[in-house]
């Protein structure tokens, strides 16, 4: 999509450098349809579900970085869902779509746990700028991530704490950093070698990169700090907490 003045509206990926990780939680076929293409040229790498069973599904099992969601959803309603991954540890910002728009309406989606609620029908170019400020907002009050007993710094890519009996600080490169911050994210969650190479290593295309990635993980924080599941993938290790 492109503003007035011709620029490419394209905020999300030249803020990320790379997608954007998003479920869209909607069972309208053609806003669907409208919403994919609108926030894929606007950066987002969009995920879909139709129904509140397969949007808990998504939202539990991959990791996103803002959720879009109906109210009126099938199977399990959107505030249900809500509070459902709430429940769960799920903090990823959510925006509710809804076409019950009148106040009540508003702050009992609010009250659920969502951070924005928009009512149906929306202007698309206040849709884009809630987003980004739905993200900034997010990510200003997440620059610290904690790795276990270890914390990770989004800005300067430095991991903290005691990380050996000599060292307690390891600057990481961006790559080693955008790759422990995704497990960092979703602790409990096992991700594929090639989910990871697709969030992590976009232009890559050989899944090695990942496991070459962990090894300079390891080497520098320990080989605790991410766990092999056989057959599955890479999580979080399990670092004890002081």
């Amino acid at each position: 999509m492109r503003r007035a003045d011709g620029t490419l509206a394209g905020t999300a990926r030249a803020e990320a450098g790379q997608p954007v990780p998003l479920l869209l939680v909607e069972d309208d076929p053609a806003l669907v349809a409208m919403l994919v293409g609108l926030l894929t040229e606007e950066g987002y790498a969009v995920d879909t579900a139709n129904d509140g069973q397969r949007g808990l599904h998504l939202a539990l099992s991959r990791g996103y970085e803002v959720l879009l969601l109906d109210r009126g959803l099938p199977a399990i309603d959107g505030l249900d869902l809500l509070g459902r991954l709430r429940r769960s540890g799920v903090v990823t910002p959510v925006m509710v779509l809804s076409a019950l728009g009148n106040p009540a309406d508003r702050v009992e989606g609010l009250d659920a746990g969502a951070e924005d609620y928009l009512a149906k029908p929306f202007d698309v170019e206040e849709l884009l700028a809630r987003l980004r400020a739905l993200r900034r907002r997010h990510l200003d009050a997440a620059r610290i991530l904690p790795v276990g007993d270890l914390r990770l710094n989004l800005d300067s890519r430095e991991v903290s704490g005691p990380i050996s009996s000599t060292t307690h600080e390891v600057p990481l490169s961006r790559r080693e950093c955008d790759l422990l911050a995704l497990l960092a994210r979703r602790p409990s969650q096992i991700f594929s070698r090639s989910e990871l190479l697709a969030r992590v290593f976009p232009r890559a295309e050989c899944e090695v990169i990942v496991d070459t990635y962990v090894h300079y993980l390891r080497r520098k924080l320990g080989r605790q700090i991410v766990s092999t599941v056989r057959g599955e993938g890479y999580r979080l290790g399990r670092r004890p907490s002081r």
